[in-house]
């Protein structure tokens, strides 16, 4: 198969790990017989400091026009420590997500069996957790109106969602639950949010369409306690956009490293595939970064294809990275440790 893949690489450590990736990648597509064209454009600060903008017309002409996009990082402290910014990074990642139409962000949390010692949590409340998130992405607060008032001493924050936002996120989520253990946590805050009541009686609703799949509600400040408490009581959970974002972020961590985990985030047409860490601005160019995450991310958007067999070449490959100790030194307590660029050639030459 041939594939056009936009590459967009990014700010900070971005650069460093999607160029493991893409060896990654290249050495997939030459073991199965694909063919991967990359397609490599600008995002964030580095597109701002280039053309003054987070996300270009032109890299948007390659995205929408792109198979798939793989995305490094983006964000540089110039900004985060400027509130009077006007334009900001962040910006290009949310118009990105409009603008391809990616409304659902899939955040699996998994563990490793040769990592469970890392994790911040006890073994025992860890082990077995593998879980999966999808988080709403193009509405809710961070999209509804915002601006202040009354001489700027005034801030609002609009949240907004329709029934139709809702029930194509949820569609999702219960079509993946079916294909796992037929389990699916609505996260909302019912209890006090007006939105959240509509995610609610909408999912409630759409429940007779998948009669299989075991619903449960929650909300979500008692989702962020159970997933410190017993992450592996989860399997498929929904929510909207800023809770996903918080409680995602919580949940990266159970692996023992926010260096490992993949993400994707899907629309009807194109799917865009990052690692969940961030720009990680400390280490760039210092080749210490660790690229599994992006490298798994690369796993996710072959198996979003359907090419089941090239993904799990590219997660047996992690596996036996970790397992023989071929890990940046995030990972290395303290002993042996390798470079960004090192890991990357070993999974290229493992697969």
């Amino acid at each position: 198969m041939k594939f056009n893949i936009a590459l967009l690489a990014g700010d900070g450590i971005g650069p460093e790990v999607i160029d493991q990736a893409v060896k990654v990648s290249d050495a997939v597509a030459k073991k199965f017989d694909h063919e991967i064209n990359w397609k490599p454009a600008l995002t964030g600060a580095a597109a701002i400091d280039a053309v003054g903008e987070p996300y270009p017309d032109e890299t948007h002409k390659i995205c929408a026009n792109a198979d798939a996009v793989l995305f490094g990082a983006i964000g540089h402290p110039k900004f985060d420590n400027d509130p009077s910014a006007k334009v900001r990074p962040e910006q290009g990642l949310l118009k990105m997500r409009k603008a391809l139409g990616l409304f659902a962000n899939v955040r699996p949390t998994f563990t490793f069996p040769s990592l469970l010692d890392k994790s911040p949590l006890k073994k025992e409340r860890i082990e077995g957790t593998d879980l999966v998130f999808l988080r709403e992405l193009t509405g809710g607060i961070y999209f509804g109106e915002k601006g202040r008032r009354d001489e700027g001493e005034t801030a609002y924050d609009n949240c907004v969602y329709t029934r139709a936002e809702v029930q194509r996120l949820a569609k999702k989520g219960f079509e993946l639950a079916m294909t796992r253990s037929k389990k699916l946590c609505c996260v909302d805050k019912a209890n006090v949010l007006e939105t959240s009541r509509l995610w609610r009686e909408t999912v409630q609703a759409m429940e007779k369409d998948y009669p299989e799949v075991e619903v449960s509600y929650e909300f979500v400040d008692a989702v962020a306690m159970r997933l410190v408490q017993w992450p592996n009581s989860y399997d498929v959970l929904i929510t909207e956009n800023l809770f996903g974002d918080i409680l995602t972020d919580e949940a990266s961590v159970i692996s023992g490293s926010m260096g490992l985990m993949p993400s994707a985030s899907l629309g009807s047409d194109i799917g865009l595939f990052e690692p969940i860490h961030g720009s990680y601005p400390q280490a760039a160019g210092k080749n210490i970064a660790n690229p599994m995450a992006t490298v798994l991310s690369a796993a996710m958007m072959f198996e979003n294809f359907g090419l089941l067999e090239e993904g799990k070449a590219i997660r047996e490959a992690v596996n036996k990275a970790l397992n023989e100790g071929m890990v940046t030194e995030d990972l290395s307590d303290g002993g042996k440790s390798f470079g960004t660029s090192e890991v990357g050639d070993w999974l290229a030459a493992n697969i």
